[in-house]
């Protein structure tokens, strides 16, 4: 490396420590940091304070996303870092936050090496990164790129039937001047985030740090299965028509067609009306995440599960609907700045850097049509995430502040 380990270390476990505790919950030990409620606040005056005590320039954007400047932002070829600091429903430490800490010690630890900026850089955090709230992820960088429109996030609803703009409304915001942000684009000519691996390959191949080549495709969608609710204890079976069973078994089949396409698909979010436990159901409503390395083997999934929904649907006398809620197609990273990471921490004998693919979806990944994007992964030792049992090794997180370092110095700094 070339700084030792506490020149990075003290800083970024000293944020650690503030921050881990913010949104937690006490039953679960997992975090409900879910966009504009208190525990996001609480995040974003973490945010703000860090950029504050290190003289960097603080700026709130118009879509909620947090910027931290060292520099002129306008002079234009801005290398930015960053990633989220908003959680899924239990979800872990490390998800999002890591990236975060990490690019504040990275800093610092430019700073301690003396490192001379020749460009300007910003740290950032992106808005409703996951999606827990309004179910759909990456709604900060979405609207910044203009792949989510004004109107699209209007509409938007949380569980309780409370909207975006009424959310932002509450939590000090104004709604109104949410869109595209072209300009703000235009000024960067990097974003590189870190986060913690979302999976194994790291930890079979032996590795700290690894370097992102592609997001695999993938999308969220809503199956509503409608029967007819009635007594549990009196309706007989074969009088019955329960949306249960159909949903069920296309659950089954999802695991089953998963397997086949060599992908994944998960049903992890389910609703049920009138949801009594002595009454059957009149509507099920599952929503599906499906992912694969590429684009047919994700539409043959799809395809074969909802075929295997409506033949389940057919014969129970059910009505199913599919509604697709959200989808990013297949993203590669830009070649030529994934080469150039590859590069620089290329001549640290210490550090060896896989290339690896990615089934899980991030603000790089949406930002990635509109700028030259990059990510670096930190090894997850048991490749859990989006739970309290997602974990990441100290020397890891630190091999990890040092690889964004030697990037950003190498990005930045010449």
């Amino acid at each position: 490396m070339t700084a030792s380990t506490g020149a990075a270390g003290a800083g970024f476990l000293e944020m650690w420590r503030d921050l881990r505790p913010i949104g937690r919950n006490r039953d679960s030990g997992g975090y409900r940091r879910y966009a504009w409620t208190a525990a996001d606040a609480d995040c974003r005056a973490w945010f703000r304070a860090q950029a504050e005590s290190r003289g960097l320039t603080y700026e709130l954007d118009r879509n909620g996303n947090q910027w931290a400047w060292l520099g002129d932002p306008d002079a234009g070829d801005a290398v930015v870092t960053g990633s989220h600091l908003d959680s899924v429903p239990d979800g872990g430490a490390f998800d999002g936050p890591l990236g975060v800490v990490s690019s504040f010690a990275a800093l610092d630890e430019l700073r301690h090496r003396g490192a001379e900026f020749t460009k300007p850089l910003a740290i950032t955090n992106f808005g409703d990164e996951e999606g827990a709230r309004f179910g759909l992820a990456c709604v900060g960088s979405r609207l910044t790129s203009g792949v989510l429109t004004p109107e699209q996030a209007h509409a938007l609803t949380d569980a309780d039937g409370v909207s975006l703009p009424q959310a932002m409304e509450r939590a000090g915001y104004d709604p109104e001047t949410i869109g595209p942000d072209h300009d703000r684009l235009a000024r960067i000519g990097a974003f590189i985030e870190l986060h913690v691996e979302q999976g194994r390959a790291l930890d079979l191949s032996g590795d700290a740090v690894g370097i992102a080549s592609s997001i695999w495709p993938h999308g969220r969608w809503r199956f509503d299965f409608r029967g007819e609710a009635n007594h549990a204890g009196t309706t007989r079976l074969v009088d019955r028509r329960d949306p249960m069973l159909s949903y069920a078994e296309t659950v089954l089949a999802a695991r089953r067609e998963a397997r086949l396409a060599g992908a994944v698909a998960t049903f992890g979010k389910i609703a049920v009306e009138p949801n009594g436990v002595n009454a059957i159901p009149s509507l099920v409503r599952g929503w599906l995440d499906s992912r694969a390395a590429d684009q047919q083997a994700l539409d043959d999934t799809v395809t074969a599960i909802e075929k295997a929904a409506r033949a389940y649907a057919d014969e129970h006398g059910i009505e199913v609907s599919l509604t697709r809620e959200s989808f990013t197609p297949v993203v590669e990273f830009d070649h030529a700045l994934r080469d150039e990471l590859a590069r620089i921490l290329g001549t640290d004998q210490e550090l060896k850097v896989p290339v690896l693919g990615t089934g899980a979806g991030h603000d790089a990944g949406i930002l990635a049509s509109s700028i030259p994007t990059a990510m670096l992964f930190v090894r997850n030792p048991t490749g859990v995430s989006h739970s309290p049992a997602e974990s990441a090794a100290e020397d890891d997180c630190l091999a990890g502040v040092h690889a964004l370092a030697d990037v950003l110095e190498g990005l930045a700094c010449t």
